[in-house]
């Protein structure tokens, strides 16, 4: 078997590919991305109805869509199921178009008892494998969703007008830095290899 790495004929393939040459197209997204989690967070109220009603468009959509299907595939046993989904999606999505700040509300109550329960099982975790190394960063993680829970449950129901917003904003403001960075390696890269 032959080994790629010491194969002369063979140039090495870049990390970035066409990246290299195109890296400020993902500068300028990365950029807009700031910029828009950055307006996003002083919109987090309305950007948790606009992520809400997205959220239920989807629902409504799919609900639609499913009964289309119905209509297509007569005599399939479990039709009657499929039309209940395709139901259930529509009047949720329906109630959730009607009911943006209850549906926010209730979601944000799932979304704070989840990072509790998933930050006690990280840190469950951390010590059944606590002499390996490494161990304390599921501790740390899970202390973290635990403080992120409990603080969202301990301003719940009024974190619930904000809190979906203000996660879509701060996701917005990293997914930007971290293209922004990779854009930046991306031209380091190009610059090193036309160096050599």
């Amino acid at each position: 078997m032959t080994d790629l790495n010491t194969n002369p004929s063979m140039a090495p393939i870049p990390p970035f590919g066409d990246l290299e040459k195109n890296w400020g197209w993902l500068l300028a997204f990365g950029l807009l991305s700031i910029i828009l989690g950055t307006i996003g967070l002083g919109m987090t109220f309305m950007l948790t109805e606009l992520a809400i009603v997205f959220f239920a468009a989807l629902l409504i959509v799919g609900g639609v869509f499913q009964l289309l299907d119905v209509i297509k595939c007569s005599g399939w046993k479990s039709t009657v199921w499929h039309v209940l989904i395709a139901l259930l999606y529509v009047a949720v999505g329906v109630y959730m178009v009607l009911e943006p700040l209850h549906t926010a509300v209730a979601l944000t109550l799932v979304l704070g008892a989840t990072l509790i329960a998933i930050g006690l099982l990280r840190a469950i975790m951390a010590f059944q494998v606590k002499p390996a190394k490494g161990w304390w960063w599921p501790l740390v993680s899970g202390g973290i969703s635990l403080i992120l829970g409990g603080l969202i449950l301990a301003e719940w129901p009024q974190s619930g007008l904000f809190i979906i917003g203000l996660f879509i904003a701060i996701e917005l403001i990293f997914n930007g830095w971290s293209y922004l960075f990779i854009a930046l390696a991306a031209r380091a890269a190009r610059q090193d290899r036309l160096k050599a």
